[in-house]
């Protein structure tokens, strides 16, 4: 199975926070919505787990 990832930099905001996740893709998705919820102030719902699903990315070589 391909590694998927998220950047916290491919979406600009106020803290210009700058966290890379990779992993497998349930992974990436619970760990991104629950960054999203507890640093970015979001609320979490299926919404945007889906939305975080929808703009993943392969994962960079080696991580």
């Amino acid at each position: 199975m391909a590694r998927k990832a998220t950047d916290c930099r491919d979406t600009p905001s106020v803290s210009g926070c700058s966290l890379y996740i990779s992993g497998e893709e349930d992974e990436v998705v619970r760990a991104a919505a629950e960054h999203m919820v507890s640093v970015h102030e979001h609320a979490d719902s299926p919404e945007l787990r889906e939305q975080v699903r929808a703009e993943l990315k392969e994962a960079l070589p080696g991580t």
